[in-house]
């Protein structure tokens, strides 16, 4: 799986005031969590229909029934407002696919009935939920029912899981798909705090991004009290079970793969803690992770006191944990200090990979980091290679696209890369400081790449003339590719791996003797990765057979050799890529895997569409938006 322009702050007052008016929400506030803004500030989100310069929603409470037979959400959501403008009557939302039954308005103590009308669909932003007030109110209520298409859903099958006896649904609000499940502002822009009160069957339970409040005839009860952009709104239902891993941190998963799961990312409290010691403190209480079935689309998703997990990251030797490492990241980068708009996604995740990597340098040593840096370096310069030169920059323009289509490794390699870059100039005695400074400036806000480099320029440049210039940062932010002082990793365990292999391509050692090495799953990515385009048939068999590369139960070790075996004609892997696509969903594995497919040959195109239409329906609607264009020629 993974998801701002201006300082927003929401009130401690606005806060407390909420919290008495809504049934059942939390106290236990954050004091770092600001207040609300007294007037609204400017922001060009293209991607929303709501009219956030005149009013902008606070708090959002929830009353939701979770039915698996319909595949639908339904109940209510009510809205807490501020308004900036005395003479504004209407309220513009963001809906996709939603069924609106009625739209009511608090007058004193009642509840009255509102007009409202839906605008026209729109194929990226879905339709505008227009609602014209009589006068101003704090709050709106509106009835609603989702979809079973829902874009920010997924319902699966008792089959479709772990357990093979209950089913699942799951949200996936990030980028612009919180609209599919709940009527709202669906921008970075603005944030919100939230409460939550769902029914499920028995005996699913339900997790939300959010604290447990409590859990009675009523339905499970949830409290954010901290201020999040829409897209961090979170919901997941099914047979789970949860175990602690330490005093602040545990995980909620299917049975048959919790204890897996613990033993895998039982360092994560030690992650915390040394996130805290570089980047100031945890603010968001509680971190638990939420390991999903397959079919999730991403690594992983931020979801605030709540990341959700693939599964595909548990490996059994815990070299894929960086991932966990990059959600937890989003603590800080993402979740604390939020891009304002789409077209600023870097300052999320660039900054979330760069904290990510400081992370792994600090609990599994510089060696590992490095490696960890290389092999992303080579994915992004593989994007570089096939993307427009535009989506190329870290500061991108949708120009009304929806972001999914435009999602890549730029802002997640290319940001680190430039936050590398800074590093390396000013020193870690400079640089750490800076960030950490950031953080807490633009805590529990949303900023543009315009303010970031306002702030670098104020708090770095100029109290270090000489070290990095304006035009060097412009270059790296609005400018095409890598600049030519891009950072290049250097892994010396990488140096040794490479000489091995030269042994071996040149015969000094048998292919048996690769058996006998002790390398990590970094150092075998990177042999995989290196292997040369015009290998013999004959080697890239005897290669596989010895180590059993097209059986591994790695999926990063998976994807590279599918990737390498077909490129070169290996078709011997074909069984294994139809059972890994038939049983993966995580867009970075299949829809790469299916490209690569339609475009070897006309009949590859034909067997990899029939994998598709036997898998197509355990997949989510993201996956599927992609892969359908790589079948419909587009």
């Amino acid at each position: 799986m993974n998801k701002y322009f201006f300082p927003i702050v929401i009130s401690l007052l606005a806060i407390v005031l909420t919290a008495c008016v809504t049934p059942q929400r939390s106290q236990s506030t954050n004091v770092d969590t600001p207040a609300v803004a007294s007037k609204a500030t400017m922001v060009n989100d293209e991607l929303t229909f709501a009219n956030l310069d005149v009013v902008r929603t606070h708090h959002i409470d929830l009353m939701l029934n979770v039915d698996f037979k319909t595949q639908t959400l339904s109940g209510e959501a009510e809205l807490s407002l501020n308004w900036f403008d005395a003479s504004a009557r209407e309220l513009r939302l963001d809906t996709r696919e939603l069924t609106i039954k009625s739209v009511r308005y608090l007058k004193q103590e009642a509840w009255l009935i509102a007009p409202f009308e839906m605008g026209p669909v729109d194929e990226v932003k879905g339709r505008a939920l227009v609602i014209q007030l009589p006068e101003q109110a704090s709050k709106v209520k509106i009835a609603y029912q989702t979809a079973p298409t829902a874009s920010g859903l997924q319902w699966l099958s008792e089959q479709q899981t772990g357990s093979k006896k209950f089913p699942f649904m799951y949200s996936q609000s990030q980028a612009i798909h919180a609209r599919s499940w709940i009527p709202l502002q669906d921008s970075p822009a603005i944030r919100v705090t939230y409460s939550a009160r769902v029914n499920v069957a028995k005996p699913l339970k339900v997790v939300m991004s959010a604290e447990s409040v409590a859990r009675n005839d009523e339905g499970f009860h949830f409290s954010m009290p901290q201020a999040i952009p829409p897209y961090l709104i979170a919901i997941a239902a099914g047979n789970l079970q949860y175990q602690k891993m330490s005093e602040q941190t545990g995980i909620w998963a299917e049975p048959d793969i919790l204890d897996r799961a613990v033993a895998e990312f039982d360092d994560t409290q030690k992650m915390i803690a040394i996130t805290e010691a570089l980047y100031g403190p945890y603010r968001w209480q509680q971190y638990d992770l939420l390991i999903l079935p397959p079919a999730f689309p991403f690594g992983g998703m931020e979801n605030p006191r709540l990341s959700f997990i693939t599964p595909t990251v548990i490996a059994g030797d815990k070299s894929l944990v960086n991932l966990i490492a990059h959600e937890l990241a989003h603590s800080w980068s993402g979740n604390l200090v939020t891009n304002a708009t789409w077209n600023d996604l870097w300052l999320n995740e660039g900054f979330t990979s760069y904290v990510e990597n400081r992370i792994m340098e600090e609990a599994f040593g510089v060696e590992r980091a490095v490696m960890e840096q290389w092999l992303s370096v080579a994915s992004l310069q593989r994007d570089l290679d096939s993307l427009a030169a535009a989506d190329t920059r870290l500061k991108i323009t949708l120009d009304g696209r929806d972001p999914d289509d435009a999602f890549s490794e730029v802002p997640y390699i290319k940001g680190h890369l430039f936050l590398l870059f800074l590093e390396q100039r000013f020193g870690r005695e400079i640089f750490d400081p800076f960030v950490k400074g950031y953080f807490n400036k633009f805590a529990f806000q949303s900023l543009t790449t315009e303010q970031f480099i306002n702030y670098l320029e104020q708090h770095l440049l100029q109290p270090n003339p000489g070290v990095v210039s304006m035009e060097e940062v412009e270059q790296w932010v609005y400018q095409p590719g890598l600049p030519a002082n891009s950072p290049t990793p250097v892994s010396s365990a990488f140096e040794q791996v490479a000489e091995t292999m030269a042994a071996w391509r040149a015969n000094r050692i048998a292919t048996g003797a690769l058996k006998q090495v002790d390398w990590s799953v970094h150092e075998w990515l990177y042999f995989i990765e290196s292997l040369p385009a015009d290998l013999a048939r004959r080697k890239i068999r005897e290669l596989d057979r010895t180590l059993g590369l097209t059986e591994s139960n790695n999926a990063e070790i998976q994807f590279a050799w599918y990737r390498f075996a077909l490129t070169n004609g290996y078709r011997e892997v074909d069984p294994a890529v139809a059972e890994f696509l038939k049983s993966v969903g995580r867009r970075k594995f299949i829809v790469p895997l299916y490209q690569l497919l339609a475009d070897l040959s006309p009949q590859s195109k034909v067997w990899a569409a029939d994998i598709y239409r036997q898998a197509r329906a355990g997949y989510h609607p993201l996956a599927q938006q992609s892969i359908d264009k790589i079948f419909a020629g587009k």
